[in-house]
């Protein structure tokens, strides 16, 4: 898990050089939900569930893993505010 990941353009290649090892990689920062795998690295952004930024719903992420995989991402939008 890391905070920040950098600008969107190049993200993928660019975390795959950072941590070459990994399988999977959370990260925050940006409060936008991200879900993309590429060259075997999942990386996993779950928004936020109190600032949705310049998104349409808050929002936060479940991870199930199981034998040392990723088996299902749910991304969770609340409901509004009042």
């Amino acid at each position: 898990m890391v905070h920040e990941s950098g600008p969107r353009t190049g993200r993928e290649a660019r975390m795959r050089a950072a941590y070459p090892d990994l399988d999977l990689l959370v990260f925050g920062q940006s409060q936008i939900p991200w879900d993309t795998e590429a060259d075997g690295l999942r990386l996993l952004n779950p928004g936020s569930p109190t600032d949705r930024r310049r998104q349409p719903h808050c929002t936060f992420l479940t991870v199930t893993l199981r034998a040392g995989g990723v088996e299902g991402v749910v991304l969770h939008r609340l409901p509004p505010r009042r």
